[in-house]
């Protein structure tokens, strides 16, 4: 299943209100044409986030040196997976599944989730309002709740 430019172009018009929209969706728009700098790459993390106020602005700086990326070479890595493998594998599987995502999430649209749900056989689909990749920073309390309810 692909995440589409026109699915990811659909949620970030919902953030047109926001101060920095403009500067951001100039950065999308030259990703979508297949002309981006490093820098536009940059520009869109706020449209993975619900929220981009100044704590949230801080917490993505101090994650910057954080990342594996000898580990996100090979999880991207051509091959690394067998998508019809996979398929199959959640086919059969009998646990149950929650997929959690953000209302607002360009990297997992909740369109995209809900088909990726569809790949489970006891799946349950929970999108959270205002929420954009990382919904247990956009609203710790929802995410908890709707964790311990599946839980439960």
């Amino acid at each position: 299943m692909e995440v589409s430019d026109l699915d990811r172009r659909e949620l970030a018009e919902l953030r047109r209100g926001e101060p920095w929209f403009p500067a951001a969706f100039a950065a999308f728009e030259r990703i979508w044409s297949g002309q981006p700098t490093a820098a536009d790459w940059e520009a869109i993390t706020p449209f993975t986030h619900g929220r981009w106020d100044a704590d949230r602005r801080a917490r993505v700086a101090g994650e910057a040196g954080q990342r594996n990326d000898d580990a996100a070479a090979v999880y991207y890595s051509a091959g690394a997976v067998d998508p019809e493998a996979v398929r199959s594998a959640l086919g059969h599987l009998q646990a149950p599944v929650l997929l959690l995502a953000g209302e607002y999430d360009v990297e997992l649209p909740p369109k995209r989730a809900a088909e990726y749900a569809g790949l489970f056989p006891r799946a349950e689909l929970a999108v959270q309002p205002g929420a954009g990749h990382y919904p247990w920073l956009d609203d710790p309390e929802w995410f908890v709740e709707t964790m311990a309810g599946f839980l439960c």
